[in-house]
């Protein structure tokens, strides 16, 4: 593939335009909830995880989404707003079996009506489905210049009655790797952010009862057999792939790996497994390809957390900020859902990528997040129990951490209340 020649012809030119993580206004360190938790220590390391997003009563998925694409579209002038024709949000935490939540962030965020609102749900491939959707819309030429917002947002939060013992609950290891978050990417025949290898796609999927929601506010499934989803969907993925590009090799045709990261072990597990299956390669070599091709991809999702259906994408947006793009490098992606379906594909990005999503301060709104204290982080979970799926009616307690609601010194959108089950939003600088 000769990405420049691609470019010059314009030919099958699709990708991500402009794109934005956007990872709440709290966070938590891990370490000291695994230790205040009780965890084994040993197992614990394994997850490789810094920092997590924590959701506060006042954010939820529609938040992060707005929060997220409102930089990207403020950008935009009126005319390149016009030519936003969809919108798809992609999430696992929606709040209404009928509703789509994409028609509230299409209104918040001012786009014209002339628009597809949809949403799509998928365990944690979910956002991979909204962007191949929107790529396959860009390529058809239907609107030519047609542009479709891809909103991938994802909320945990582990509810705990009151007088309950954490300790004792399913999700002890889930606990302290799953985040709250979103990305946008807004994709378009201009990508100036990550260009799309047109029809190079592998995919893989059956059924497999690994993890799955059998009520709105729970989770269930067999960790260990994840892992083994997950790794016999990231090698299928790729072979399919290879089917596509003949001359595709693991270990030398990509600069980069995006991998959907539920945990940074998860990942290291499946590097190696694939090196050492595709490339025959050896430990060392296998530490240092690690070091070189995947860690840059890990470093947000370390300090973010596994936010679900956008966490690709976000690993993909670290692997882009993290990376040397000093000259126009492939980047292999690869995203896993549960149930299951998976997809191995890839592109290209360049220093322009890289100087954009720059501009975003995406590093910089990490760092401002508010550090939560144990004893607050306790008080967030009890308090979560008043936002569960099908509340009808709430208004939001606005005091409560109201310090961590400015910290990122700009209009920040939160949820005020809800009325007869209609949610109802607020800006507040």
């Amino acid at each position: 593939m000769n990405f420049q020649r691609r470019r010059e012809k314009n030919v099958n030119t699709v990708g991500i335009e402009a794109m934005n993580l956007y990872a709440g206004v709290a966070s938590l360190d891990v370490t000291a909830l695994a230790r205040h938790r009780g965890l084994d220590m040993r197992r614990f390391n394994n997850l490789m995880m810094k920092e997590k997003t924590v959701a506060l009563p006042y954010e939820d998925p529609v938040t992060f989404a707005v929060n997220a694409a409102m930089p990207i579209v403020d950008a935009l002038t009126q005319s390149e707003r016009d030519q936003i024709r969809m919108v798809i949000t992609c999430t696992e935490s929606g709040f209404d079996f009928s509703k789509s939540m994409s028609t509230y962030c299409h209104d918040l965020l001012g786009l014209s009506r002339h628009c597809r609102m949809f949403e799509i749900k998928g365990a944690c491939y979910s956002g991979m489905a909204g962007l191949q959707m929107a790529v396959n819309f860009v390529l058809s030429r239907t609107y030519p210049g047609g542009k479709v917002l891809v909103l991938a947002s994802d909320v945990s939060r582990f509810m705990v009655e009151k007088g309950g013992d954490a300790l004792s609950a399913d999700w002890s290891f889930s606990e302290p790797s799953g985040g709250s978050g979103a990305v946008a990417m807004l994709v378009s025949d201009q990508p100036h952010v990550f260009q799309i290898d047109a029809g190079a796609n592998g995919c893989y999927g059956y059924e497999v009862m690994d993890t799955c929601r059998p009520a709105a506010d729970a989770d269930a499934g067999n960790a260990d057999l994840s892992l083994l989803a997950y790794l016999d969907c990231c090698e299928n993925a790729f072979l399919d792939y290879r089917k596509r590009v003949a001359d595709a090799d693991f270990a030398t045709t990509f600069s980069y790996l995006a991998f959907h990261t539920p945990f940074g072990g998860m990942i290291k597990g499946a590097h190696r497994t694939m090196m050492r299956k595709l490339v025959m390669a050896k430990p060392p070599e296998i530490e240092a390809d690690f070091d070189q091709r995947v860690a840059p991809g890990l470093a947000d999702c370390q300090s973010v957390g596994n936010i679900m259906g956008a966490t690709a994408a976000l690993s993909l947006a670290s692997t882009i900020r993290h990376g040397d793009f000093s000259e126009p490098r492939r980047v292999g992606v690869f995203s896993y859902g549960s149930g299951c379906c998976s997809e191995f594909f890839s592109g290209v990005a360049t220093h322009e990528g890289t100087h954009r999503l720059a501009e975003l301060e995406i590093g910089e709104q990490l760092d401002r997040r508010r550090d939560l204290t144990m004893a607050e982080y306790d008080d967030v979970l009890e308090r979560s129990r008043e936002i569960r799926f099908g509340t009808r009616n709430l208004d939001v307690d606005t005091a409560l951490l109201a310090s961590a609601r400015g910290v990122h010194r700009r209009p920040t959108l939160f949820l005020k209340s809800i009325r007869d089950f209609h949610r109802e939003y607020e800006w507040v600088n």
